[in-house]
């Protein structure tokens, strides 16, 4: 394998960021991690990842609106951003759905709970 894919996993879930992290070293991808929104941006501006695990509800700033400043950034746009959310299955009354997921400038969505092996198929199509 050639150089290692550089992965920030963003979540305000420590357990859920430690999981899928051990996940990505296991499969030889180097990690970076946030607890926030505000964090993230400041973690992709510094180290440019190749994707970002990016969860949609948190504090300081959400993930629609760190995938959007990604995406509307012409020297970040090219990072993949895969949003992930527990809120479509929980919360029936808010306006995040799967539908909105799937209409994001996000590369591609998967639900919480997350089935990890689904997220390495991911990662993998976007990172080899």
């Amino acid at each position: 394998m050639s150089e290692q894919k550089l992965i920030l996993v963003v979540d305000d879930d420590p357990d859920l960021v430690e999981a899928v992290s051990m996940k990505l070293e296991a499969k030889n991808y180097r990690v970076a991690k946030a607890y926030d929104g505000v964090e993230a941006m400041d973690r992709i501006n510094e180290e440019k990842p190749a994707l970002v695990i990016l969860d949609v509800m948190m504090p300081r700033k959400n993930g629609w609106d760190v995938c959007e400043e990604i995406k509307n950034n012409e020297g970040l746009k090219d990072i993949a951003v895969v949003l992930l959310t527990a809120v479509a299955d929980s919360v029936k009354t808010t306006s995040y759905t799967h539908h909105d997921g799937k209409t994001t400038l996000a590369d591609d969505y998967i639900p919480k709970p997350i089935d990890l092996d689904e997220l390495m198929e991911i990662v993998s199509d976007h990172c080899g």
